[in-house]
């Protein structure tokens, strides 16, 4: 009697509870929801390791615990959801109190104190990137179980879970586009009212100061030819700017971390076109200005007896952006889900009857198809976060140069564009000739054509941004599409498993999608941590390395293996290691990814058909 309840109630709400004011609401939620997702799954990694500090293998171990820890709290979760009974539904109430716990659990994210250091920092980065995924738990899965809960199959179904992939797709976009950007300015607003932002003086009529001058050829790799001023003689001056924290005991800056101006001999030398290192362990032991120049500059500078440098950190312009950045993200994502629950008005509380814990994952084990999905859903995302935990590391350190974070923004830009493309408009042309099994085979290919490309480039040495947009709109289209996909896929789980334990678990069944999804930002983050370490792409392993806790010891040793052997700095091996992580990896969790779904997954249109006749015959009798 309870099911066939459900069933009425269900059938009803999808016959008037979605119109047009109702579909802008569920679209608005989705994309607040998938903004604050992509600020957590793009950049949590970058925050903490490039900007404060964390080791990267530590941030990927975090990372993954955050994800096992899922494993069991989103089911758990999707057990509530369930047996939630109230007069505004069992959907609404969840939506409302995790969207907004989790925005203020996302801006403290986004806010560690800058004075913590070593553990104190970890501590604070695993408990609350683990609480984040706990709270956006409890909003995501009655977010998804309206899909299932409020349509019936087909076609109906496809169109809602489209709308919602694509306004999902919006949000994504939107962080992706913006975000570097408006963190940079954003933090360079903020920097110019902070009291802790200071400058430090160096001087060589003071303290040991020392510039050497080393000259790079054609490629940028050094020849081995190195000028060291004599600092007893010359007129050495040197002003940083940076946070107190960042300017306390032993500390080191490049052309990845701040913006420097340096001028000798009528030369002025800029993060956009050169490179340096500056190192000091404290006033007791003075500084070291390492500059990288050209043939014809090293000439010129070779018997410099004047060197003035102004340098200034944008660790704090980040970290401060990153914080205000957040703030306007988890607003936003809190004024939409409010939207959300204030226009989808649930008829009734179904009473359903809802099963333990250890009942449900066995009902999840005993629905082949759910599980299918899992695990393709897990791979496909895996595939996806890879690519796009490594990319801002692969503009910054990879492509480079002053304009970084501009190329970084026209590709996502336009990789955003596609993606929602292939929602709008790429889908809706594609379903018209094919079905969804056979898009989900050309997405597939179309995602592993465009790698193919990427890794094509890889090897041949490409340096400008123009030619990456071409594999984008591969495997950005394919990404776009294939959201939408999965999510219709792992609904029709919903009436599979009906149908075979007569039960419906639409909470339950979301609650694994919330789960893989997590799981694959997970596995992609541990794998770009490990890639980031092993290749040294990081601030403080592409320049200087403290030698018994000594940065000028590091820089000492740095300069005698440039004169023994013309060592670069950033070896190449490096750079291609980062490409073929980004390349590699993603073909072959694809391949993986469509030889399980091509073996296990069954619900074509004819079955589904099938499952519905079965159903409808199953409550009239």
């Amino acid at each position: 009697m309870a099911e066939n309840n459900e069933k009425t109630s269900r059938a009803g709400g999808s016959a008037k509870s979605f119109g047009g004011r109702e579909k802008f609401a569920y679209g608005i939620g989705a994309v607040g929801k998938d903004m604050v997702y992509m600020l957590s799954a793009s950049y949590v990694l970058y925050y903490y390791q490039d900007i404060l500090g964390v080791e990267a293998w530590i941030m990927g171990i975090i990372l993954l615990i955050a994800r096992v820890f899922d494993a069991f709290n989103d089911p758990i979760m999707g057990v509530i959801v369930a047996k939630t009974k109230t007069r505004w539904g069992k959907f609404r109430p969840w939506l409302f109190i995790g969207t907004l716990t989790n925005a203020v659990i996302l801006f403290l994210m986004f806010s560690c104190p800058p004075d913590l250091s070593g553990a104190g920092l970890v501590a604070y980065a695993a408990i609350f990137y683990i609480v984040w995924g706990v709270t956006y738990t409890m909003m995501d899965i009655p977010y998804w179980s309206m899909v299932p809960a409020f349509t019936e199959g087909g076609k109906e179904r496809e169109n809602l879970s489209a709308l919602a992939r694509t306004c999902a797709g919006v949000g994504s976009a939107i962080v992706t586009i913006v975000t570097v950007m408006a963190v940079s300015a954003l933090g360079t607003a903020a920097v110019g009212h902070s009291e802790n932002n200071v400058t430090d003086t160096w001087s060589s009529r003071e303290q040991p100061v020392a510039v050497t001058f080393v000259e790079r050829d054609e490629t940028d790799t050094p020849t081995g030819n190195v000028s060291k001023v004599d600092n007893f003689s010359a007129d050495i001056t040197m002003y940083v700017t940076a946070s107190e924290s960042e300017l306390i005991g032993a500390y080191a800056f490049n052309q990845s971390n701040s913006k420097f101006t340096i001028e000798t001999e009528g030369l002025e030398f800029t993060e956009g076109d050169h490179n340096m290192d500056f190192v000091t362990d404290g006033s007791d032991e003075g500084a070291w200005l390492v500059v990288y120049v050209n043939g014809e500059e090293f000439e010129k500078v070779s018997r410099t007896d004047t060197v003035t440098a102004a340098i200034s950190s944008t660790k704090e312009v980040e970290r401060l952006g990153f914080k205000y950045f957040s703030l306007i993200v988890a607003v936003l994502f809190f004024v939409f889900i409010l939207i959300t629950c204030v226009c989808i008005k649930e008829k009734s509380t179904v009473d359903v009857k809802t099963a333990g814990v250890m009942e449900m994952f066995r009902a999840l084990i005993q629905n082949d198809q759910a599980m299918a999905m899992v695990v393709t859903i897990v791979l496909v995302n895996s595939a996806t976060y890879i690519t796009s935990n490594l990319l801002i590391y692969f503009f910054k350190y990879d492509l480079g140069g002053a304009n970084w974070q501009g190329n970084y923004t026209l590709f996502n830009t336009f990789a955003g564009g596609i993606q929602i493309l292939a929602m709008m408009l790429f889908f809706p042309l594609l379903r018209k000739f094919f079905n969804t099994m056979k898009i989900f085979d050309i997405c597939i290919a179309s995602g592993i054509i465009g790698y193919i490309i990427l890794l094509a480039m890889a090897l041949m040495g490409v340096n400008t941004v123009g030619p990456f947009l071409v594999p984008g709109f591969f495997i950005m289209g394919a990404v776009g599409i294939l959201n939408v996909i999965v999510t219709v896929f792992l609904a029709n789980t919903v009436d599979y498993g009906e149908l075979k334990n007569n039960r419906r678990d639409e909470s339950v069944i979301f609650s694994m999608q919330t789960f893989v999804v997590k799981l694959a930002s997970g596995l992609a983050a541990l794998i770009a941590a490990i890639s980031l370490s092993v290749f040294n792409i990081s601030d403080s392993d592409q320049t200087v390395t403290a030698v018994d806790g000594s940065f000028i010891k590091g820089m000492e040793n740095l300069i005698e293996s440039i004169q023994a052997n013309g060592a670069t700095v950033v070896s190449g091996g490096s750079v291609l290691g980062l490409r073929l992580v980004m390349t590699l990896a993603p073909i072959f969790v694809l391949i993986i990814a469509f030889l399980i779904f091509k073996k296990k997954y069954i619900l074509d249109d004819r079955k589904l058909a099938e499952i519905s006749e079965e159903l409808a015959a199953r409550k009239r009798g």
